[in-house]
């Protein structure tokens, strides 16, 4: 329908009636105190001489912009169109007087000019629309594509479905199949609600028939529109359940309910998003605000949420696979924490404990506002890196030998043992001497002489005895490992060492072995230089171990962190010497807690448990103080009562 738009206080448009019936035309009268604006459709401005004066040059511009056409009528004696009046705003120019045939013909050609502008506008504005709502898509493939984990996903899926349609409120489905019984069943996963956000949500679930609505779209695979809900049709096998709004005060109307699908063309789930809106703030508080703002969901919501259920299966999906995999990462973790502590039973709990304690620091590192680590953050990913750089940093003990490994004292049991025969030995060789004498003096000389010989006998042999069981206590009491041997301990093992014995075959021995005297001569510990070093190659058996895994880039580097965990800052650790910020924060932070829990574990062979309180005294004084420890990482490890945290092991 064509509107005339005309300003009847200066100028009576009866003389164009016989025009304005033949073209059919509805006439609409404007002033020029109001803007000027084309109606939905076509829309032909006449513009006679007297109305030139009331709208301005901009405003005549901005109605041909909207789609409006103008033909403008002259006044006597004007032949063309006159100067101030813009030619290109101009649909057609009528010469005074206007004959009818040549204003109909005008009015038509405006009509026609002032359709083609509104269909062009449309599909200008359709073609925006689209391009607004590919960008949108796209944005939420992107938002999808890069959250990994599903409930959050999930929520994320529904909002987005919602936000793009409009939509009061919605939930979501997942469809799950038990692995014993085969049976499919949905689980409600997520609700949303506009109006009412603070409803309580339980997770469970429901058969899966064509009984429910979202049962039928996951058992037919094909969407549901609905108008209302409250008046489905009578043939319908679906029902909608009105016990959530009879409990809250709710009325669900229009509806939309959509299959996810994923690329097999397999249902993981379906979408359902209820009473779309006009306007997404508005809130459905009465019924009145239902039948005022909801509207049925239009073929064009159909179509969007089709495609985001789409994406969102595959996200979905994607999630779940990322899921398993980092499931079988974490088991395979365990099996490997396991492993090592079947190899090392003395040291069980130690990889979960410097594990945690080294979330934990990272944890309140990045927490920290200001100071060396305010601009220091760590993502969830990184926060899992660390943690499984911390349960792994020991695993390649399995590589040590066990018995090396597992050493508890100075001297191996079987070495110990041997010792103790020696001793024994020695001490039957002195009572077979002692009753040798004692015969031997009897059978030379008898009777006389033979008490004073044997007090005199008594005595040496009570001296020597107690001093090869001196020898032997001596050694059982060097072989336990210390913090720090006696020096005097020392020198009397030495000398231990230069004693002999006369052996069952007559061969001279030594009482103690050189290498058993250097062994029971560690200063500290229970390993000499070379076993230590073959202890200290389980830090090079752990890096080749782990570069062998093909890491998810997000754990990439697990190897490198747990690399450097007996590095120090002033390059004294080993196996590289690498020192200051060579070594990463994330090793810094493990070391910290490797060290911690060495000094506070249970008893262990070479040292005994020390309380937190100065195990922390020792740390600062004997590795921060001097360097070799993080100072700051240090301090946030104490302020933050990281150490305090318990552990589950």
């Amino acid at each position: 329908m064509t509107y005339l738009l005309l300003h009847p206080a200066t100028w009576s448009p009866a003389p164009l009636a016989p025009a304005l019936e033949a073209a059919r035309v509805e006439t609409r009268s404007v002033s020029g105190g109001r803007d000027l604006v084309p109606d939905d459709g076509p829309t032909v401005f006449l513009l006679d001489p007297d109305t030139r004066s009331a709208f301005s040059v901009e405003a005549l511009r901005a109605f041909v912009d909207a789609g409006g056409a103008i033909v403008a009528i002259g006044r006597e004696g004007e032949d063309d169109v006159p100067d101030g009046l813009p030619v290109e705003l101009l649909t057609g120019f009528v010469r005074f007087p206007a004959g009818q045939r040549q204003l109909l013909v005008s009015i038509r050609a405006g009509y026609r000019e002032a359709a083609a502008r509104v269909e062009t506008g449309r599909a200008r504005a359709e073609a925006a629309q689209r391009s607004r709502e590919i960008g949108e898509m796209t944005r939420i493939g992107t938002a999808l594509g890069t959250e990994r984990d599903t409930n959050k996903l999930l929520g994320l899926i529904l909002d987005q479905a919602r936000r793009i349609t409009n939509s009061d409120a919605g939930s979501l489905y997942l469809v799950e199949t038990d692995e014993d019984t085969g049976i499919k069943r949905m689980r409600f996963m997520v609700a949303q609600n506009f109006t009412k956000p603070d409803l309580p949500f339980r997770e469970s679930t429901m058969r899966l028939d064509r009984t429910s609505l979202a049962g039928y779209a996951a058992t037919t695979g094909e969407p549901l529109v609905i108008d209302d809900a409250y008046f489905l049709p009578p043939d319908v096998e679906y029902t909608i359940n009105r016990s959530f709004d009879e409990r809250h005060g709710y009325r669900s109307k229009s509806m939309l309910v959509i299959p996810m699908k994923d690329h097999r063309e397999i249902i993981i789930g379906v979408l359902q998003l209820i009473n779309r809106k006009r306007t997404y703030d508005a809130r459905l508080a009465t019924l009145e605000d239902v039948q005022r703002e909801v509207v049925p969901f239009s073929r064009r919501a159909v179509e969007l949420v089709t495609a985001l259920a789409g994406q969102a299966a595959v996200s979905i999906e994607n999630a779940q696979l990322y899921e398993r995999i980092n499931r079988m990462f974490r088991e395979f973790v365990d099996a490997s924490v396991q492993a090592i502590e079947q190899r090392d039973p003395i040291t069980k709990g130690h990889s979960k404990r410097v594990a945690g304690w080294t979330v934990g620091l990272a944890e309140a590192v990045d927490r920290t506002p200001d100071g060396p680590f305010g601009a220091t953050h760590f993502t969830r990913d990184q926060i899992r890196e660390i943690e499984y750089a911390g349960l792994l940093h020991d695993f390649g003990k399995v590589g040590v030998k066990e018995d090396v490994l597992q050493k508890a004292q100075k001297l191996f049991p079987d070495r110990l043992e041997l010792i103790k025969q020696r001793h024994a030995f020695v001490r039957r060789s002195l009572e077979r001497d002692f009753w040798r004498s004692r015969a031997e003096f009897l059978e030379r000389q008898g009777e006389k002489g033979y008490p004073d010989f044997l007090a005199k006998l008594d005595d040496e042999q009570r001296r020597v005895v107690e001093q090869l069981d001196q020898f032997l206590r001596t050694v059982i009491s060097a072989n336990e490992p210390s913090l720090l041997l006696a020096p005097e301990n020392s020198a009397e093992l030495s000398q231990y060492g230069a004693h002999t014995y006369i052996d069952v075959d007559g061969q001279t021995q030594p009482l103690l072995t050189p290498k058993e005297v250097r062994y029971l001569t560690i200063r500290k510990g229970s390993l000499d230089d070379d076993e230590r070093k073959l202890i200290e190659t389980h830090v090079e058996h752990t890096w080749n171990f782990l570069q062998e895994i093909k890491w998810t880039p997000e754990l990439a580097r697990i190897p490198i962190i747990a690399y450097g965990h007996h590095e120090k800052l002033d390059g004294s650790g080993y196996p590289r010497h690498i020192s200051g910020d060579a070594i990463p924060i994330q090793t810094r932070m493990m070391t910290i807690s490797d060290i911690y829990d060495a000094l506070v574990a249970q008893d262990r062979p070479y040292k005994k448990k020390v309380l937190p309180d100065n195990a922390l005294d020792i740390m600062h004084r004997e590795l921060v103080t001097p360097g070799q420890l993080d100072g700051e990482l240090f301090k946030v490890f104490i302020e933050a009562k990281v150490f305090a945290i318990e552990v589950p092991t």
